[in-house]
């Protein structure tokens, strides 16, 4: 649990422009193990629902921080 507190005060601490960057990222790697299970199986599948929590946190960060802007 706590992995994912540190992960949270990480991304709360970003900035707008380095919270696309990694979404960026994030979907890029997302499609990468997405693709690479289908094609044959990842040995530890969990990991692509890892990376799609993360990247909605992400999202949820940066659509907070564009709101306190306004």
């Amino acid at each position: 649990m706590s992995k994912k507190i540190d992960f949270l005060k990480s991304v709360q601490e970003m900035k707008e422009e380095d919270l696309k960057a990694r979404i960026q990222e994030d979907e890029l790697r997302l499609k990468k193990l997405s693709f690479a299970h289908a094609v044959s199986p990842l040995e530890n599948p969990m990991t692509i629902r890892g990376v799609r929590k993360d990247l909605a946190r992400l999202k949820t960060q940066l659509r907070k921080q564009q709101l306190e802007k306004k």
